[in-house]
């Protein structure tokens, strides 16, 4: 729950008592799968993080499958629209589900052509857009790092303002990764995500 509904609970136990009861009845019909993908529904229209990712992984537990829970978002899309489906999928990807790995869920990762190998100098790093996503590409000599511009924290997209030096800080809560290794160096313990990369026929390539 949010921290204004355990506020309620506790300054008015009863009222909150006969909201939750109200709940409980109105999805009594409902097996546990279906009312676990309405609630994850309900919290996407929301766009509350923390109820959606606690919701996802009690729907999860109880049986409902990866390709289960992209169903129920695709058919609300006319009550959700895409940005918001988006939203959700967002903080999936971000939470590095298993079962969500395109590869689980029978596609395979495609190379996507990012740059000419020469257009980056080596110890430059530069934030770029591919095929709609965010990436920061780092060279170091004949080494290519590429990663994601969200943070594992809470996904929010990294600006390339917020590269200084070798360091970048995510603006929302400040943690911070060393852009030659993207592990975290400061407030957090998660790494940048990093993508596959290589150089073929002089261009850069990515995989995810």
């Amino acid at each position: 729950m949010s921290d204004a509904l355990n506020y309620l609970v506790k300054a008015r136990p009863e009222a909150m008592g006969h909201y939750f009861a109200f709940l409980k009845d109105a999805g009594k019909h409902l097996d546990p799968k279906t009312r676990d993908l309405i609630s994850v529904i309900t919290k996407v229209h929301a766009q509350t993080e923390r109820g959606f990712r606690q919701y996802l992984g009690r729907a999860l537990r109880n049986g409902c499958s990866p390709m289960e829970v992209l169903d129920a978002l695709l058919m609300a899309f006319p009550a959700l629209g895409l940005a918001k489906i988006v939203w959700a999928v967002d903080i999936i990807l971000a939470m590095d589900l298993p079962g969500f790995d395109p590869a689980a869920l029978g596609a395979a990762p495609a190379w996507h052509d990012l740059m000419a190998a020469d257009d980056l100098a080596p110890g430059e790093t530069r934030r770029i857009e591919v095929d709609g996503r965010g990436l920061f590409v780092h060279r170091e000599g004949d080494d290519w790092r590429v990663y994601d511009s969200r943070c594992p924290h809470q996904t929010t997209n990294i600006p390339q303002l917020a590269l200084q030096g070798c360091t970048l800080t995510c603006p929302k809560h400040e943690w911070a990764f060393d852009i030659r290794s993207g592990e975290c160096i400061a407030k957090g313990s998660s790494p940048l995500r990093r993508w596959d990369s290589k150089v073929e026929a002089g261009r850069l390539l990515a995989r995810w």
